[in-house]
């Protein structure tokens, strides 16, 4: 018989060789069109109307700061009818016009783990839009990206098979060749935003760590980006920290080096199901690596985020029934919708705040972003409350 007629139906591994090279060539593509040199991403602008809203001053009173002359005056259109600020500029009227609502200088940033064992969650959009919103409230925000796949830092508009060298990344942090992140940290097109990027290679932390813990047993893996953390916690006033969908050694010392954590859960049945392993899993590792050991660790605060809703499915109302009682306080009352805004956002490879550039009013760009205003006002109100536990310990100890 013909041994060609033996062959097996189906793909061989050469296949899947060729089908991983199409693949890659049409997202490089693709990327290489979004974020070419020549349309590289840009920060949104603000008219004068919108950055009074931004402010909280009202018209009147932002075109008497205006007049004042103290702050940034932006830039005037060749008729003088209509003024634009940049992001940089609107952030230092905001930072001048919140200024007690900043950071206290005694107390370090407070830090965000993003996480869920599940992929398709929204983590990646929830941790870009949360970092964009708290800049768009005056704060400095340092973004990690943990997920070898580079999602987040492909939607700050860097590539992350061609622009991020391992020594951009925490690989060697935690290869050991490095003590201090500030090696990896890198400005963006966001102003108020620096960010450690991410890259298929930073999967071999996945077996770095344990290789490090078998050769030092006094060793503890879970503790090398909090250590590492120490100088950027001065720096900024939030850490955003975005994890890959898996219970990974990168993934557990994002937990362990985090004040607080958010975690992006869809109202469905088997998101629900898997947000349970998730902490099953996790308690089961904190037990083994840090209780056993007589350490302890606490979070300001845990929050359960809905997002992806959609109103017009009817199964989510009983999930959402499951997700308040099993999570109680924990569960936010701020739900992120399925809109249109987040969509077109994610086909541009940006979030709804990257939108704003297009939006004609404050009231269209307050609908856009509603969502996330109130989630940014909610996580700087907690955020206000760790500040303020941080400074009575200080005070008592001096």
């Amino acid at each position: 018989m013909d041994a060609t007629l033996l062959e097996q139906p189906g793909l061989s591994l050469e296949d899947i060789d060729a089908q991983a090279e199409r693949v890659q060539a049409v997202l490089s593509q693709v990327r290489s069109t979004m974020l070419s040199p020549t349309s590289r991403k840009e920060a949104p602008r603000f008219t004068a109307s919108q950055l009074a809203e931004l402010t909280g001053l009202g018209r009147n009173r932002f075109d008497a700061r205006i007049k004042k002359g103290d702050l940034p005056g932006g830039t005037l259109s060749p008729s003088g009818a209509r003024r634009e600020f940049s992001l940089a500029e609107a952030r230092e009227w905001v930072r001048a016009t919140r200024a007690g609502d900043m950071r206290p200088q005694m107390a370090t940033a407070c830090t965000l783990c993003i996480g869920n064992f599940k992929g398709g969650v929204s983590k990646t959009t929830t941790a870009a839009t949360l970092a964009q919103g708290l800049t768009l409230a005056g704060h400095r925000v340092l973004l990690i990206d943990c997920d070898p796949q580079g999602s987040l830092t492909t939607l700050f508009g860097i590539l992350p098979d061609s622009e991020v060298a391992p020594e951009d990344t925490l690989l060697p942090l935690f290869n050991g060749d490095q003590d201090d992140v500030g090696y990896a940290i890198r400005p963006t097109y966001w102003d108020g935003i620096h960010l450690i990027a991410a890259a298929p290679v930073l999967f071999g932390a996945e077996f770095a760590l344990p290789a490090r813990q078998m050769n030092d047993q006094a060793f503890e893996f879970w503790r090398v980006m909090d250590l590492a953390l120490d100088n950027a916690r001065d720096a900024y006033d939030f850490i955003v920290i975005d994890t890959p969908p898996s219970l990974s050694y990168v993934t557990i010392n994002a937990l362990m080096a985090a004040d607080g954590i958010v975690m992006p859960l869809p109202p469905s049945a088997l998101d629900f199901a898997s947000s349970a392993q998730f902490w099953n899993l996790f308690s089961d590792l904190t037990s083994t690596l840090v209780r056993a050991r007589g350490g302890s660790k606490r979070f300001a605060f845990v929050d359960v985020l809905l997002t992806k809703v959609e109103t017009t499915d009817a199964s989510a109302i009983l999930v959402k029934k499951w997700l308040s009682a099993a999570y109680a306080d924990k569960l936010l009352q701020i739900e992120i919708p399925k809109t249109a805004a987040a969509i077109a956002g994610s086909a541009e490879f940006g979030t709804v705040y990257d939108q704003l550039k297009n939006a004609p009013s404050a009231r269209t760009l307050k609908r856009a972003t509603d969502a996330f205003d109130r989630l940014v006002d909610l996580i700087e109100d907690q955020a206000q409350m760790f500040w303020s536990n941080q400074t009575e310990r200080l005070g008592s100890a001096q």
